[in-house]
């Protein structure tokens, strides 16, 4: 008697990928209270090769802080290193500079993030 396989359906890279963001994803927006000012220094667990620290200030390293973050961060690197507001102010452009799993996890979750690129355009 030839053995039976029962193979479960396997999913794809950008099901994982969704998956694995959706469950870094902080409650709200609102939990994301890093700072607005200063330098953050990154942990080497979020960026282990690289550059690690970021102005806040320079619109250019914020977006380079966001988009380390929004790829490699834990929920906890989520909610301490990005900021509300500096998030929303540049969604229209970060979103066009993060994969496209990470930007529909987080327009999904968070539908302000649409209107702030509704806004924007």
């Amino acid at each position: 008697m030839a053995p039976t396989s029962t193979t479960a359906p396997v999913p794809n890279a950008a099901e994982i990928l969704r998956a694995r963001y959706t469950r870094r994803l902080p409650g709200r927006l609102a939990d994301l209270t890093g700072p607005a000012h200063g330098t953050v220094d990154l942990p080497l667990h979020v960026v282990w090769s690289g550059r690690r620290s970021f102005d806040v200030d320079r619109p250019r390293a914020r977006m380079g802080l966001y988009r380390t973050v929004l790829a490699e961060g834990q929920r906890e690197d989520l909610t301490g290193f990005l900021n509300r507001d500096l998030l929303i102010g540049q969604w229209p452009v970060l979103r066009t500079l993060i994969s496209s799993v990470i930007r529909d996890v987080w327009e999904d979750a968070f539908p302000e993030l649409g209107t702030a690129r509704a806004t924007a355009a």
